[in-house]
């Protein structure tokens, strides 16, 4: 292989691998949790108040917990990569537009802690 025609895996690489995984995971959400829905509906009224919700369960609130994250840098990556390919001035500023993308992620991230860890714990450890 000639010198220098090998990809490295810079930031676009791996931008474009967390969008695909990104993607693929708001897939599974409705897929994971549309059938526990409609199977719960067939059942009688006595049989599913006795079962409980299911989205009290503590697997379901992982992934709703985790999917949300997901689905935002999913959204935040989507907007950059419209830019790089309907702008002018993308290509040569996509390494800025992903570290933007990145720092207002952890920024929304980073405040949305509290809230949600704060719930987590009001519910485990009661409160």
């Amino acid at each position: 292989m000639p010198a220098g025609t090998l990809y490295r895996g810079r930031e676009g690489m791996w931008s474009w691998v967390a969008h695909r995984v990104t993607g693929v995971l708001i897939f599974l959400l409705p897929v994971r949790t549309r059938p526990r829905h409609r199977s719960r509906a067939c059942l009688p009224r006595g049989v599913r108040q006795s079962r409980g919700d299911l989205q009290d369960r503590p697997s379901s609130r992982a992934w709703s917990t985790a999917s949300w994250p997901a689905i935002l840098f999913h959204a935040l990556n989507g907007l950059r990569i419209i830019a790089v390919d309907f702008w002018s001035k993308g290509p040569r500023l996509q390494k800025q537009m992903l570290w933007t993308v990145v720092v207002i992620w952890l920024v929304l991230m980073v405040g949305a802690l509290y809230p949600v860890l704060g719930h987590a714990a009001r519910e485990l450890f009661g409160s």
